[in-house]
């Protein structure tokens, strides 16, 4: 639903105690350039993480043989602040190297940049620099800008470095200033929800706040399916209407829900339940993923798929309404 492009940052935003660490393994471990046999590899900088963490991430790459084709630049809790400054850095030039020099596609992942800023807050405070916003160096923005906008594409370069950092927002807040700053410099980003990973909905990713910016130049027919982005329309549309009737629902109770708004309802528990939910080690496809889609929009009449064009109702979801439930709320 939110297409990573290649050359593209986008950053995926936690909170303390959610699994962003498994979700980064899992996509170092499952990524992929799509429909070629490219060179590809993958860069993992890790940042202030604990000795488990790193022993997680080496262990699980090593288990599932994607450490054949990854580079791991491991900065521990207890390592040094000026050493987890240089860790991003490193790992973007050998990124750069491998991608500019060597014609790689490379996925570089970097978790946390939380615990990147602070450290450059206590070189910035053992400087005696002016503290900006919340004592983080005024140049903070400038920092991350240096670190983020290495990720792209050079004409006439068969390579490409595509971006995914993570940081853990503190308090969950969304308009703290590393969050805030990512933001502004990235191409969208991807959220975790508490309330989903409280639900047992893994990965607990927020939809509806979710975003990539370049999505669009990343699908349709010869990228990925023709019908890609009409699905993706009609999905959120969907699972937007299907909470909105949760709200409703939890105010004045289930009761003054219209029929329509209960199989909204219903969709958005179904849509969390099976299309966000992933298990760590189910690798699944764009076509898998597409044809989940259309399963889990064939419930409502025809009449409800306002976003999807004709033709492709026409081409697909006859398919899917055979294997639909027979009831489906039509009057």
């Amino acid at each position: 639903m939110n297409t990573l492009v290649r050359g593209q940052k986008l950053p995926i935003f936690s909170g303390s105690g959610l699994p962003h660490n498994r979700l980064a393994a899992q996509i170092a471990r499952q990524a992929k350039v799509l429909g070629t046999e490219e060179s590809f590899a993958v860069v993992f900088g890790a940042m202030g993480i604990t000795f488990e963490e790193a022993d997680f991430f080496i262990s699980d790459m090593r288990k599932t043989g994607a450490i054949d084709r990854a580079v791991l630049f491991m900065n521990l809790a207890d390592d040094p602040a000026i050493e987890r400054i240089a860790t991003p850095r490193l790992a973007l030039t050998t990124a750069e190297y491998l991608a500019f020099t060597k014609g790689m596609h490379v996925l570089v992942i970097l978790s946390d940049m939380t615990n990147y800023c602070e450290a450059l807050r206590e070189i910035s405070a053992a400087r005696k620099e002016i503290p900006g916003r919340r004592g983080y160096p005024g140049y903070l923005y400038t920092d991350l800008a240096t670190i983020y906008e290495r990720a792209g594409r050079i004409k006439n370069n068969a390579g490409s470095i595509t971006l995914i950092p993570i940081l853990t927002m503190p308090e969950d807040d969304k308009t703290h200033p590393i969050a805030d700053l990512t933001g502004y410099i990235t191409e969208g980003q991807i959220f975790l929800s508490r309330s989903l990973h409280k639900k047992k909905v893994s990965p607990p990713i927020d939809v509806l706040p979710s975003l990539s910016r370049l999505k669009d130049k990343g699908i349709g027919a010869g990228k990925t399916r023709e019908d890609h982005s009409d699905t993706f329309n009609q999905l959120f549309a969907a699972y937007a209407r299907g909470k909105e009737a949760e709200e409703l629902s939890v105010i004045l109770g289930e009761a003054a829900l219209s029929d329509m708004d209960k199989h909204y309802l219903k969709f958005a528990s179904t849509f969390e339940a099976r299309y966000i939910s992933q298990d760590e080690y189910e690798n699944r496809s764009i076509e898998q993923t597409l044809d989940l889609g259309w399963e889990l929009l064939s419930v409502f009449p025809t009449v409800e798929l306002k976003r999807i064009r004709q033709e492709w109702l026409d081409k697909y979801l006859p398919r899917f309404k055979q294997q639909a439930p027979a009831d489906t709320g039509e009057k």
